[in-house]
């Protein structure tokens, strides 16, 4: 597989979203279904080949049963300072 071209901090972003869905208990299927989307769709953005934008964010992490804005600040305090884009 090709390596990824996001950002390692980026990367913190899905694997929070991740632990997050985990934590709920909500599949894959489960949160496309949510979404209106396939569970391709979902394993593309865990995977790091699809980037989310900020309302994607928002829709992804509320289907979760989860809070967005929480979210965001629990991975704005773990960035370094200098986060490359």
């Amino acid at each position: 597989m090709p390596k990824s071209v996001f950002t390692d901090a980026y990367a913190s972003l899905v694997d929070e979203i991740i632990a997050l869905r985990r934590q709920k208990g909500v599949s894959q299927v489960e949160l496309a279904q949510r979404l209106g989307k396939t569970q391709q769709f979902v394993s593309s953005i865990e995977r790091r080949v699809r980037r989310l934008d900020v309302i994607e964010l928002y829709a992804l992490v509320q289907a979760i049963g989860g809070d967005p804005e929480k979210l965001v600040l629990k991975v704005y305090r773990r960035l370094p300072r200098d986060v490359g884009i």
